[in-house]
């Protein structure tokens, strides 16, 4: 791990600017622009590699958490000088819509398809008047990596499924299991018995902070923190990325993980998340484990230095593989 390059927050971090006016290293904690010379807005975002270009997606925010705008992106051939391409996806002008302006949309990423040719973007929507009670997923799908991207569907995943390897004796619902006091250590045990996957089983489980993964083996995996943010799910995609399939495992039953990002080394799956401590920082966490269904074991707080104890001011949200650079990660 200590050969592995981490940077917490992409938004967060900022250039170094050349005297030909263009950024060749980056400089945390100050303002980063775009090419134009404004401030790239592009928050709890996700980066795509494709055909030798990067492409950052992330949520556009102002003055509120609501979304006003939608996905923006922008695109870079170093990391480092960014283009901005406008809006990827646009909130709707429909108040019909899953996604009108006003609702929230948070942690977009995006992932290739080779099969379809298509560029697929999921993440997670709070519809609007709600707060963060609706916890849905949502699908765009484009053409063209930049989008625009149509907006396809929300919901919950896993309607009526069960996880890998969960006991029958577990699927029963407990009498009296939702009057337990929010956290007390017996509402903690109902958790890791299954007390949320039980209550959510027939309507879907909830899908907050999210993340993509594309395994060697071009199979997708959407991961997700559910069960009231108490538990991580990690899904298994169907071949065309844009559905659920009926297969998925839950890590860390109660340890309470969000903001997960994953990368893949050595044939050993890490995963890097937070605490939920709504918008104050926290200590990071980390985790590793030989199959992405787990078990998973944890390995700690993987950061290191000044304001590690706060992950830096920051949060993680995408790592990614730099291209070129052999076991090097941003």
């Amino acid at each position: 791990m200590k050969k592995l390059i981490f940077l917490y927050i992409l938004f967060l971090f900022s250039n170094f600017p050349a005297q030909n006016g263009k950024n060749i290293s980056f400089k945390p904690g100050e303002i980063w622009k775009d090419t134009d010379g404004v401030h790239i807005n592009a928050h709890g975002g996700g980066i795509l590699f494709d055909k030798g270009t990067y492409y950052w997606f992330g949520e556009f925010k102002g003055d509120t958490n609501d979304a006003q705008v939608g996905v923006t992106v922008y695109s870079g051939k170093d990391l480092y000088n960014w283009k901005n391409e406008g809006v990827a996806l646009k909130v709707s002008e429909d108040p019909n819509s899953e996604i009108t302006k006003g609702s929230i949309i948070e942690r977009p990423k995006v992932i290739y398809n080779t099969k379809t040719k298509k560029y697929v973007m999921w993440f997670h929507l709070e519809l609007k008047g709600r707060g963060y009670e609706a916890a849905r997923t949502g699908l765009a799908v484009s053409d063209k990596p930049a989008g625009p991207y149509r907006f396809i569907r929300s919901y919950r995943p896993n309607v009526g499924n069960w996880p890998v390897d969960f006991p029958d004796s577990q699927k029963r619902r407990v009498k009296g299991e939702d009057t337990i006091k929010s956290w007390t250590p017996k509402w903690i045990e109902a958790i890791q018995d299954g007390m949320f996957l039980r209550r959510d089983f027939a309507v879907g489980q909830m899908s907050r902070d999210m993340q993509l993964f594309v395994d060697d083996d071009g199979k997708a995996y959407h991961i997700h923190s559910a069960e009231e943010n108490g538990t991580l799910h990690i899904s298994l995609l169907t071949d065309d990325y844009q559905d659920f399939t009926n297969e998925f495992a839950v890590m860390m039953p109660s340890d309470f993980n969000e903001a997960p990002a994953i990368f893949k080394k050595d044939g050993m799956y890490y995963m890097i998340a937070s605490g939920t401590t709504g918008w104050k920082p926290n200590p990071a966490r980390s985790f590793r484990a030989k199959n992405i269904f787990g078990p998973w074991e944890s390995l700690g707080n993987p950061a290191v230095g000044p304001k590690a104890e706060t992950t830096f001011d920051s949060q993680s949200t995408y790592i990614l593989p730099v291209q070129g650079k052999k076991d090097q990660f941003i």
